[in-house]
């Protein structure tokens, strides 16, 4: 009698182990059905017991439950999961973590759900950059990466996705993560010297200019022959102040590409910052030569001359002389005229610019313009009260 109860106590207590698996077998089939609301409760149970809660087949449940509410249209799933394709992946490591026999991680292979997580993760991935939630989208395609990167991902490994990662890192600022994917699309050989630019401008963001200049000093003998990187050396040595270095490189591709406007503006630019106004107005008169409707160049030469004058009128007030000092302010004023029709059609071409009226404002005045100067004067007025 003894061994009758014996039995049927052990048959109690596999049909209540069977009870509560059988709970994941039910959840896999709602899902099946895409009835998720009814999965979810099934395997809220599941995992509330003990004698399934750490059960494989109860994570791979849940990687299941959370790709198919990624896809599902009805928003009431929504709340179910924060980051559904997020809480899949962490599943799935989760069940084959708990599988020591490799079961459930033949079945992953074998079903695909990986290949079709990755998938999931781009497309969700591509759509948190164009709202500009460039964490989330760095978040996603990070996670594809460790989808494709795992050994056993059947899929064959795009290279695009660590350059979609690089570029969500660097709009959400994180550079230096942004440096190890586009360090992957170097190694890689993916677009040329494309990444060790971004490279280079991520060692930028971070303030790390010696780590710059030795990155770019050594693409000629990666690149050689490519004329953007003489252009990068000129940007970064100007962005540090180091004007010996720009004008140097400046020389160098002004000898390849002479009608490159954008060389003569940043040597007159330079020049402009050293009050060396004579070689300024000399640069950017050959910059507006080449490129005459670009507001940047229109309103430099404008500034040039406006620099220029205003020095003037400070040596001016150390003359004594009154006849020499009234030479000198007539000789100002008429630097001050070069200017105007450069700052004219610096606003014509930006008409909305506040830094250019109010030049002209000032110049107006110095040149007694009256009607140019209350007309100029009213619409800042308008500006400055909104």
């Amino acid at each position: 009698m003894k061994k009758v109860f014996l039995l049927i106590a052990a048959v109690c207590i596999s049909f209540g182990a069977f009870s509560q698996k059988g709970k994941v077998t039910a959840a896999l089939s709602y899902i099946d059905q895409n009835m998720l609301d009814k999965a979810k409760e099934s395997l809220d149970q599941a995992f509330t017991d003990e004698k399934s809660k750490d059960w494989f087949n109860t994570y791979f449940a849940k990687g299941k439950l959370c790709q198919a509410i990624f896809t599902a249209d009805n928003p009431k799933y929504n709340s179910y999961y924060a980051d559904p394709l997020e809480e899949a992946y962490a599943a799935y490591e989760k069940a084959m973590e708990l599988d020591p026999k490799g079961g459930i991680k033949k079945k992953i292979i074998t079903t695909s759900v990986l290949n079709t997580l990755a998938n999931s993760l781009y497309s969700q991935g591509s759509k948190r950059f164009e709202a500009k939630d460039y964490e989330g989208a760095l978040k996603s395609f990070s996670t594809q990466i460790k989808i494709a990167e795992d050994p056993i991902f059947v899929g064959a490994l795009d290279t695009g996705m660590y350059y979609n990662a690089g570029l969500a890192a660097v709009n959400a600022s994180k550079y230096n993560e942004a440096v190890t994917y586009f360090q992957k699309c170097a190694d890689l050989k993916y677009l040329g010297i494309t990444p060790y630019y971004q490279m280079y401008q991520c060692y930028m963001n971070l303030g790390d200019t010696t780590k710059a200049e030795s990155f770019l000093l050594d693409l000629p003998s990666k690149f050689p022959g490519d004329k953007t990187v003489t252009l990068q050396l000129i940007d970064l040595y100007i962005k540090s102040n180091k004007y010996d270095e720009a004008f140097k490189y400046i020389k160098v591709a002004k000898e390849t590409d002479p009608d490159n406007y954008s060389l003569y503006f940043a040597s007159g630019i330079m020049f402009l910052n050293q009050n060396r106004f004579d070689e300024a107005i000399s640069e950017l008169s050959k910059a507006v030569e080449l490129k005459g409707d670009v507001y940047d160049l229109q309103y430099a030469m404008g500034v040039a001359y406006i620099n220029k004058a205003a020095a003037m009128f400070v040596k001016a007030n150390d003359i004594m002389d009154v006849t020499k000092y009234t030479a000198a302010i007539d000789e100002a004023n008429a630097v001050y005229a070069k200017a105007l029709p450069f700052m004219e059609k610096a606003l014509e071409l930006k008409p909305d610019d506040v830094f250019a009226m109010r030049s002209l404002k000032e110049l107006y005045y110095r040149l007694k313009m009256t009607d140019k100067y209350n007309a100029i004067k009213a619409k800042l007025d308008v500006i400055d009260q909104k």
